[in-house]
């Protein structure tokens, strides 16, 4: 068991790692590479160390049969290609605050995809926490303000962000199976492998085609974090820490994200935090505490002491 301190590091310095992501990517999109550019900077750069590594680590470990080979396709189409597509596109039309919030419906969606793939029970709580939650969601997405001049089309952004956080749930709940029977990156390597044949075909052009010579140090600099920190450390971090950190431990870091994006937003003067959106942060983190809260375990009976098992 490692010292408690290093996976406390670890889940913060990840939470870090993607607020930050929010604001240095405005910094790239649209001027020096469009949405789909960097996504296919990403996956091919990723796809590549992570199937480097599992050749060294676990050359002898495979995904056998139909069953799991199908999911791990669905896993790499969900999680990498469709969430990477949506995120990017979401975030290069609205802003970073407002993409971070989104972001953390994602829980609530894992929630509703559990109890229809994996029969769990859906509480009071719960369904109190999805109308919440949505509610929210909705209001963030609907809402114009004063950026609207900045963001004219911060609506589809908005929607863009809810369907990238809508899909990646349902990676996680999907992909769970897989990541208990196999080695993780045996995982790793095949869903971003997987997800690099879904978005290199919209991207390689923009990738291929963008004025590389004309990108100051600082946009080098910003690519490099978004494909080795953003990607590859960022996923290294998460799946050692997830070995010993505990559910309730790991939710406080996820609801840790947006706090810390609209810090580095407002600070590197990307965002400006309004009443409204606090008001909508409020509703979004109510209604993904209720659904966070687990059904309370139905009660023993308690066996005479004369009584006969079997």
């Amino acid at each position: 068991m490692p010292n408690q301190f290093r996976v406390h590091a670890a889940l913060f310095f990840v939470a870090v790692i993607y607020a930050a992501n929010y604001s240095l990517s405005k910094d790239v999109m649209p001027v020096y590479m469009t949405p789909f550019g960097i996504v296919t900077l990403r996956v091919l750069g990723a796809s590549s160390f992570f199937a480097l590594i599992k050749y060294f680590i676990a050359p002898q470990d495979k995904i056998i049969g139909w069953a799991d080979n199908r999911r791990s396709i669905i896993c790499g189409v969900l999680g990498i290609g469709l969430n990477q597509l949506l995120f990017f596109s979401g975030l290069n039309l609205t802003s970073p605050i407002s993409a971070s919030l989104l972001q953390t419906i994602a829980p609530i969606v894992v929630v509703i995809a559990s109890a229809i793939l994996l029969s769990e029970k859906i509480t009071l709580p719960r369904v109190l926490g999805i109308g919440v939650g949505a509610a929210g969601a909705a209001s963030l997405i609907l809402s114009r303000n004063a950026q609207a001049a900045i963001y004219p089309h911060a609506t589809l952004g908005n929607l863009f962000i809810l369907a990238n956080a809508t899909v990646f749930g349902l990676y996680l709940v999907l992909v769970q199976p897989l990541m208990r029977k196999y080695h993780a990156f045996t995982v790793l390597a095949r869903v971003f492998l997987v997800g690099a044949v879904v978005a290199v075909p919209f991207g390689w052009r923009e990738a291929l085609h963008a004025n590389y010579a004309s990108f100051p140090l600082k946009i080098w600099l910003e690519i490099g974090y978004m494909v080795v920190f953003l990607t590859i450390l960022a996923y290294l971090l998460n799946n050692w820490a997830l070995k010993y950190a505990s559910p309730a431990l790991l939710g406080v870091y996820i609801y840790l994200q947006p706090v810390l994006a609209v810090l580095i937003a407002v600070s590197l003067g990307k965002d400006h935090l309004t009443w409204g959106k606090a008001g909508q942060a409020v509703l979004i983190f109510l209604g993904v505490w209720l659904v966070s809260q687990k059904p309370k375990a139905a009660p023993v009976a308690a066996v005479p002491e004369d009584a006969v098992i079997d």
